[in-house]
């Protein structure tokens, strides 16, 4: 997985600022898949894209994830560190496709980040459900299934792509209770990229005032150098 340059970083952040969420992680998942075209990344199983940007994120601020949850029992944080290689799980029939399986008289497949985009803006969780099981449905009457086996279906879509939905389950310290978290590695990832580069904005206003350089020529210097630089003219 390739790191993001600093030209690369502003550019992504750029484009990503007035996206959707989903859109944000469609743009990142296709800066870390370069062999495939954007439309083709949308296209992939929710899980394949979070494994891109598990990747994309270890590359560029390492494994660990520092993170914190709050209980949903007594509410307090709970400060927790996560590791991306441990985060991925196997894929119980490869990545690339969606994975098509026979459950509750359905045959469906498991959904992409396109099928995610078409549910976005529905606010009632559960009409979103629906909506995104009929579109994943090869074949099968949806508006037959009972509810009692809607759940069936949603785990067994869940269990053949595990990496969609990231969430682990922490245990409070102050009350005992187990508390279960979930990871939204898009918006993780996100948020980390952006402070990055609204601090490599502060670089370049800084070194362009001193020394009258363009943003291109600034961008060009390694990080080392501009860091040598900012040091002299702090001093």
């Amino acid at each position: 997985m390739r790191p993001i340059g600093a030209c690369d970083l502003l550019s992504l952040w750029e484009r990503g600022l007035v996206r959707h969420p989903l859109d944000r992680s469609a743009l990142l998942a296709s800066f870390a898949r370069p062999e495939l075209l954007p439309q083709a990344v949308t296209d992939l199983p929710i899980g394949e894209i979070t494994v891109s940007l598990l990747r994309l994120r270890e590359a560029n601020f390492g494994a660990r994830i520092p993170s914190h949850v709050d209980c949903e029992h007594c509410g307090q944080r709970l400060e927790l560190t996560l590791d991306a290689r441990e985060l991925r799980q196997p894929m119980p029939h490869g990545e690339s496709v969606a994975t098509a399986i026979d459950v509750a008289g359905l045959r469906v497949r498991t959904p992409t980040l396109r099928d995610m985009a078409v549910v976005a803006n529905e606010p009632d969780a559960t009409r979103a459900a629906r909506l995104l099981l009929e579109r994943c449905t090869i074949q099968g009457d949806v508006a037959a299934l009972p509810e009692a086996l809607f759940r069936d279906v949603e785990d067994a879509m869940e269990a053949a792509d595990p990496n969609a939905d990231l969430a682990f389950e922490v245990h409070c310290e102050a009350c005992g209770e187990p508390s279960t978290a979930q990871l939204d590695v898009g918006e993780l990832l996100w948020d980390e990229l952006s402070a990055r580069a609204r601090a490599l904005l502060g670089e370049v206003h800084l070194l362009a005032r001193a020394y009258g350089w363009t943003e291109s020529e600034i961008l060009a210097l390694s990080p080392a150098r501009r860091a040598s630089y900012l040091s002299m003219v702090a001093a």
